[in-house]
């Protein structure tokens, strides 16, 4: 398997932010760590060798990013419009900065749309990057998280919390939207367990299954056992059999 690694500085977080990609072609894939995570995480909790068979055949790219929720959705001692603007300046950084780079590497991702993937918290940056850039973003797997930003900046709300929080916006979304006829052609799976730790998830996951299916929007919704917890061994199992179907 090819790995490359990357440290470059950032001209939007004002700091040095690294990343790693696994694979030498196929779909672009950027991967967004769980809370206060690192690019590192998925390889070494096993999820990369999960997707192995994939990588290695070619059929995904994957670029494993850094996240900067130290300073926005768990800076929890913060002033709340201090961290929604660096959340919106983490988003900045992967538009204006990460996806140029996932084009010059992968060579095809301006062709065919990149995947966005994630788990827990993960899986917010994910589902959220995808609604709001479907003309670059086509292909999103969400596992086990929870998509209000409220849950996070409780008893504050602006234009930036709404932007970022995926059900909010999604909720407010008319029936003829453009994103809507983009929502349509892209691939869209969210997936939950019910075991241990996944109650506030499996909640949130029903209410964004319900505001897709309000506007018409094609998508997949998996709802796992109780023997799947908020954990890394269940996101191992759920993340190549999903791309099975991603990527037939």
């Amino acid at each position: 398997m090819k790995v490359e690694y990357f440290k470059e500085y950032s001209y939007n977080l004002n700091k040095d932010m690294e990343f790693k990609v696994f694979g030498h072609a196929g779909k672009p894939c950027i991967a967004f760590p769980t809370q206060n995570g690192r690019f590192y995480d998925y390889e070494n909790r096993g999820i990369i060798d999960s997707m192995s068979w994939y990588i290695e055949q070619g059929k995904i790219q994957v670029f494993c990013v850094d996240t900067n929720d130290i300073e926005s959705w768990s800076a929890d001692w913060k002033n709340p419009k201090d961290r929604i603007l660096a959340q919106e300046t983490y988003y900045k950084y992967i538009i204006e900065e990460i996806v140029p780079r996932v084009y010059d590497i992968n060579g095809n991702g301006s062709q065919t749309g990149i995947m966005t993937l994630g788990c827990s918290l993960g899986a917010l940056h994910a589902m959220n990057f995808f609604l709001r850039k479907p003309d670059i973003f086509d292909a999103v797997l969400a596992l086990s998280g929870i998509y209000h930003s409220g849950f996070y900046i409780k008893d504050y709300q602006d234009e930036l919390t709404f932007l970022n929080s995926p059900i909010d916006s999604l909720h407010h979304m008319s029936f003829d939207h453009p994103y809507v006829d983009l929502y349509k052609r892209s691939r869209i799976i969210v997936c939950v367990g019910q075991g241990n730790w996944e109650e506030e998830c499996l909640n949130d996951t029903r209410w964004l299954d319900s505001e897709f299916h309000r506007l018409g929007i094609d998508c997949w919704f998996d709802y796992w056992g109780y023997d799947k917890p908020h954990d890394w061994p269940s996101w191992q199992e759920q993340i190549p059999y999903f791309l099975y179907h991603i990527l037939d």
